[in-house]
C-alpha cells in the first residue's frame, strides 16, 4: 500500500506527520511485536516512527528550497516494513513550501547611464530579483520610489519571470539634475508579505546635443562642364555649438548601400574642411546636374549629425561636334527621277543643348539636289533638277551639319550617289552619210564598209545592232546584194557585183539600241563599184562575122593622107578600161597603110605600088585596163583603077552615129547625171532623218 502525507517546511521535529496505525489498519500494540522499522530512500533521515504511539514524527527541520531548488513540487519517498508476514508499505511526503524568504537583489547597488538627450521612452533594464520560494510565495511584483523623471516598467516573460525597466518619461537636463537616486523593491506573494531592496543610481550623461548645422542647408552651384579636374566646387559652411570633440566635424558623402551615388566618382570631399572638388571630368551630355548629400559629424559621444545638400548644375558648352545619321540612301537613281525623288533620308543629332545643339544641314549649291526637313533633326534629300547620267554619272554628295554654338562646330559626311541609266538617247552615227567602193566582181563575202553608232547611255541601253532596210528604192531589194554584221556594222556583198549593171547602191543601215523601248537612227552608205576591166572592146564596125574579113576597094592611085576606111570599137568598161586604142598588127612585110591610134582611122600612108593588087591589115583594137583587152579585124584592102572615090563619100560605109563617135562624152554625161540623182537621194534622206 502507498500512504500519502504532507507537512510545512517550517515544521519543528517530533511534529506528528501522519498517523500510521490507524493508515495501515493495525494495532499500535503489535507494532512492536511486528518489528515496525522504517527505511528511507535518500541518504538522509529526516523521519522517525513512534511504536508506541503509531505515528510518524518529523525527525529534523525541513528546508523545501534546499531539498528540491525551483522544482514546483517536492516530495520525500519513505518505506515502512513490517514482519510477521513481512509487509513493504511506501510513504510519500510531500513537503510543503511556507513564505521563510524574502526577495533578493544580485547587487544591492545597481548603477545606471543614461544621455541627458534621450527621448521619454527610453527603458534602462534592472536585474531580476531572486526569491527561493515557489507559488505565490515568490516574487509577485516590483516597487519604484517616486521619481519625476522615472517610471516603472514591468515585463513578465514567458516562463513567468517579472521583468522590471525602468522607463524614462520626462525629459533629462544633466545641467540641473546630473545623478538621480531611486530605491527598487521586490515583493513577494506571501503572508505575511516580503520584500527585498536595492538601491539605483542614474547618472546623467553629458549628451552631444547641438547638432552641426549647415548654413545654408540647401544651395546650388553653377559649374562648367570639362573644367580641370581638382577644381574646387564649394566649402561646406557648417557650425556645431558644442565644444571639445562635440563641435568637431567631420564631412563624409552620404549614399545608400543600394545605391551608391554616382557622383562621389566624380567629386571628392575633404573630410576635415568640407571643401568639394572634382575628381573626374564633367560632361553636360551625360548629366546635367548632380544631386550631392554630405554628413556632418560630430566627435561626440553620442555622436550627432547635420546633412547638407548640394545642388551642382552643369553649364553646357559647345564641346560637341553634330552627328549626321545617313538612315537610308536610295542608290542608284534613275536618271530621269522626277524632281521632289527622296534620295535620302538624313538624321542629325548635337548632344549639346540650347543653341549648342541646334543643328543646320548644307550641301553644295551646285549640286540638283536639296534639303527637305521632314521633322526635327531629320531631313530628306531631294531631287531639285533633272538628272543626266551622260553628263554625269554620279554624285559625291558632302552633307554638313553646322551647330549655333559659340565658336561653332561642324562635321561632315560624304557619300556617292550613283545615277542609273535610262534609254534616253538613241544611237548616232559618226555620219549620216558615208561613201564606199567596192571593185566588181568581188567574191561574195567581201567586206564593203564598216558603219560606227555610239550611243551614250550604258548596259543594254548601249548595245547595239545593226540592219540593212529595204526602203523600196531599187528595182531588187537591196538584201539580195549586200548583208551586215549586226554586232560590228560591217557591210558585206552578198553577189557579185557588175559595175556595167549597177554602177552604185544606196544601202540604208538602221542601228537599234537594246533598251526598252529600243531607240534607232539610220544612215546611208553610198557604194560605188570601181569597174574592173573585165569587157574586151567590142568592133562594131565594120561588122563582119567572127573569122571573117572585112573587103575594101580604094583606088590604086590614092594619095598619102587617103581615107581608106574607119574601125569603130566601144568598150563596155569605163574611164581607163574603156579608153580604147587602135593599131596594126605587125607583119612580114612593110604595109604602106597606116591607123590613126585614137579615132580608128585607116589612111594610105605612102604611094602604092601598081604591082600589089591588095593588102591584108590586121586591125587590134586595145583598152587601157589592166591587164588590157584586145579585140582585132581582118581588112582586106584591093586596089581598083577606076575607084576614085572617096571612102567617106563612095563607099556604102554606115557612117557613125553621134552617139557613137562621142562615145565618151557620154559616158561623162552618165556620171555626171549619177551624181545630181545620188544628191537628190541624199536630201531626201536627209530630209527623212
Amino acid at each position: 500500500a502507498q500512504l500519502h502525507y504532507s507537512v510545512p517546511e517550517d515544521r519543528e521535529p517530533g511534529f506528528s506527520v501522519g498517523d500510521l496505525a490507524k493508515d495501515l489498519g493495525v494495532e499500535v500494540r503489535s507494532l512492536a511485536s511486528r518489528n515496525l522499522r522504517l527505511v528511507s530512500e535518500g541518504g538522509q533521515r529526516h523521519f522517525q516512527v513512534d511504536l508506541a504511539a503509531g505515528v510518524l514524527l518529523l525527525d529534523s527541520r525541513l528546508d523545501r528550497e534546499a531539498l528540491c531548488g525551483q522544482s514546483p513540487t517536492c516530495s520525500l519517498h519513505l518505506q515502512l516494513v513490517m514482519e510477521n508476514p513481512l509487509q513493504l508499505h511506501r510513504v510519500e511526503v510531500d513537503v510543503l513550501d511556507v513564505n521563510d524568504n524574502a526577495p533578493q537583489f544580485p547587487k544591492p547597488e545597481v548603477v545606471l547611464e543614461i544621455t541627458e538627450v534621450a527621448n521619454p521612452g527610453t527603458r534602462l533594464p534592472l536585474e531580476v530579483a531572486e526569491d527561493p520560494d515557489m507559488g505565490s510565495n515568490s516574487i509577485s511584483t516590483y516597487e519604484l520610489s517616486p521619481s519625476k523623471h522615472f517610471a516603472l516598467s514591468i515585463n513578465v516573460r514567458g516562463d513567468g519571470v517579472k521583468m522590471p525597466e525602468i522607463v524614462l518619461e520626462k525629459a533629462l537636463d544633466r545641467e540641473k539634475v546630473p545623478v538621480h537616486h531611486l530605491t527598487l523593491t521586490a515583493l513577494d506573494g506571501g503572508n505575511p508579505v516580503k520584500s527585498g531592496t536595492a538601491r539605483v543610481t542614474i547618472h546623467v550623461l553629458d549628451a552631444n546635443d547641438n547638432p552641426p548645422v549647415c548654413d545654408p542647408p540647401i544651395s546650388k552651384v553653377l559649374l562648367e562642364e570639362n573644367v580641370p579636374v581638382g577644381t574646387l566646387v564649394t566649402k561646406l559652411n557648417v557650425t556645431d555649438l558644442d565644444e571639445g570633440p562635440n563641435g568637431d566635424v567631420e564631412y563624409s558623402f552620404k549614399t545608400s548601400n543600394n545605391a551608391p551615388g554616382k557622383f562621389t566618382k566624380l567629386f571628392s570631399l575633404d573630410a576635415r574642411t568640407g571643401e568639394i572638388r572634382t575628381k573626374a571630368p564633367l560632361d553636360y551630355e551625360e548629366s546635367s546636374a548632380y544631386e550631392i548629400a554630405v554628413r556632418a559629424r560630430d566627435k561626440g559621444s553620442p555622436a550627432m549629425e547635420g546633412h547638407c545638400h548640394l545642388r551642382v548644375e552643369l553649364i553646357d558648352i559647345n564641346d560637341n561636334s553634330p552627328e549626321i545619321v545617313l538612315t537610308s540612301v536610295s542608290s542608284p537613281v534613275q536618271e530621269d527621277a522626277a524632281p521632289g525623288t527622296v534620295i535620302a533620308l538624313i538624321g542629325v543629332k548635337d548632344s549639346d543643348s540650347g543653341d549648342n545643339g541646334q543643328v543646320r544641314l548644307q550641301i553644295a549649291k551646285e549640286l540638283p539636289f536639296k534639303l527637305v526637313s521632314s521633322f526635327k533633326e531629320h531631313f530628306s534629300l531631294v531631287t531639285s533638277g533633272p538628272l543626266d547620267r551622260e553628263k554625269a554619272s554620279g554624285y559625291n554628295i558632302t552633307v554638313r551639319a553646322v551647330d549655333s554654338g559659340s565658336p561653332q562646330r561642324a562635321t561632315q559626311k560624304t557619300f556617292y550617289l550613283r545615277i542609273a541609266d535610262v534609254n534616253d538617247n538613241a544611237p548616232n552615227f559618226s555620219s549620216p552619210f558615208d561613201t564606199a567602193h567596192i571593185q566588181e566582181n568581188s567574191l561574195p563575202g567581201t567586206s564593203v564598209f564598216s558603219v560606227s553608232a555610239s550611243d551614250p547611255d550604258e548596259g543594254s541601253n548601249a548595245k547595239l545592232s545593226y540592219s540593212i532596210l529595204d526602203n523600196g528604192m531599187q528595182d531588187v531589194p537591196i538584201s539580195t546584194y549586200f548583208r551586215i554584221d549586226q554586232d560590228n556594222g560591217t557591210i558585206y556583198t552578198v553577189r557579185a557585183l557588175d559595175y556595167e549593171q549597177d554602177k552604185v547602191f544606196q544601202v540604208p543601215v538602221e542601228v537599234k539600241d537594246a533598251g526598252s523601248p529600243a531607240l534607232s537612227s539610220t544612215a546611208v552608205v553610198h557604194v560605188f563599184v570601181v569597174d574592173e576591166n573585165d569587157n574586151a572592146p567590142n568592133i562594131v564596125y565594120p561588122s563582119v562575122p567572127k573569122g571573117s574579113a572585112f573587103h575594101q576597094a580604094i583606088p590604086a592611085l590614092a594619095e598619102p593622107g587617103y581615107l581608106v576606111t574607119k574601125v569603130v570599137a566601144v568598150d563596155a568598161d569605163s574611164g581607163h578600161n574603156a579608153w580604147l586604142s587602135y593599131r596594126l598588127q605587125e607583119s612580114a612585110e612593110a604595109l604602106p597603110f597606116q591607123v590613126e591610134r585614137r579615132s580608128g582611122e585607116i589612111r594610105v600612108a605612102q604611094a602604092l605600088r601598081e604591082s600589089e593588087d591588095s593588102h591584108r591589115l590586121v586591125v587590134e583594137v586595145r583598152d587601157n585596163g589592166t591587164p588590157s583587152l584586145s579585140a582585132s579585124v581582118v581588112i582586106v584592102i584591093s586596089l581598083e583603077e577606076n575607084s576614085m572615090q572617096d571612102f567617106s563619100k563612095s563607099l556604102d560605109l554606115p557612117q557613125p552615129s553621134s552617139e557613137d563617135s562621142n562615145l565618151t562624152l557620154y559616158l561623162i554625161i552618165s556620171l555626171v547625171s549619177i551624181s545630181l540623182v545620188s544628191c537628190v537621194m541624199f536630201g531626201l534622206v536627209a530630209a527623212r532623218c
